[in-house]
């Protein structure tokens, strides 16, 4: 049973984000979906003094009408970078492993692509690989499907493409799709969960569904692996079911 996973490209997105890559065969980056202002496609939180912090990659003023892969990246992000990196120095520099990660994120974030879709397509594929999640990842924008074509059957076109038989997707989007549809398709329609992870941060209290960052400051990359697998797969009933093994070694 092949299993295929569609979303967003988002910046250094939460642990929930890379289960998802891992529980599924081949993993797509819906790059030509409309950008939302004030959504989650180049923000996020990091902690900062044991309180959640939202950070942004800020973006050149356009339509709002763009799809992702059409916005770029401030035209002075080189400054901002440099912004973001200091931050992140400043919230993270006592964490146990940042003298392994962040040369890494630094690297990430000052990558020249200005290319909002790439540069985020960048970050999540070297950040799989640190991880070494080994789940193929495509970009719609690459598959030829119609920009204007309904939500759901985006999904089920992209599926039959890759000769998929399940499609995995963040509880979040529960809302969002009709098994009953899916099936009349021959596709089953199932949810991934994050269990409640947690893990030692600075203090007892424990800050939960942060950036990617913060659990890679925190864990290393052996122990984030261990992490991967800790969700549960839901039907559309919303019955538990056993977790899938995930795509890493």
């Amino acid at each position: 049973m092949k299993t295929i996973a569609m979303m967003q490209p988002y910046l250094f997105p939460y642990l929930g984000y890379f289960q998802l890559i891992a529980a599924a065969d081949v993993f797509v980056l819906g790059d030509d979906l409309q950008y939302m202002k004030a959504g989650w496609v180049n923000r996020n939180r990091i902690l900062d003094k044991n309180e959640p912090r939202m950070v942004t990659f800020p973006l050149k003023r356009d339509r709002f009408d763009l799809g992702i892969n059409q916005r770029r990246l401030c035209d002075n992000f080189d400054e901002e970078a440099e912004r973001l990196i200091k931050l992140i120095t400043h919230c993270y520099s006592k964490a146990p492993c940042y003298g392994k990660v962040m040369p890494l994120l630094q690297h990430l974030i000052r990558s020249p692509q200005r290319n909002l879709a790439l540069y985020i397509e960048h970050s999540i594929k070297e950040l799989c690989h640190y991880l070494d999640i080994r789940t193929p990842i495509y970009k719609a924008s690459d598959l030829e499907m119609a920009g204007s074509i309904d939500k759901q059957d985006r999904v089920i076109k992209t599926a039959k493409l890759f000769g998929a038989s399940t499609c995995i997707n963040s509880v979040g989007g529960t809302a969002l799709y009709d098994s009953g549809y899916f099936a009349q398709h021959g596709l089953a329609l199932e949810f991934l969960k994050m269990d409640d992870i947690a893990y030692p941060q600075y203090r007892s209290t424990f800050v939960g569904n942060l950036s990617i960052i913060d659990v890679v400051m925190f864990n290393s990359a052996e122990t984030v692996r261990e992490l991967l697998p800790c969700y549960s797969i839901q039907s559309d009933s919303v019955t538990p079911l056993p977790a899938r093994e995930a795509r890493y070694a």
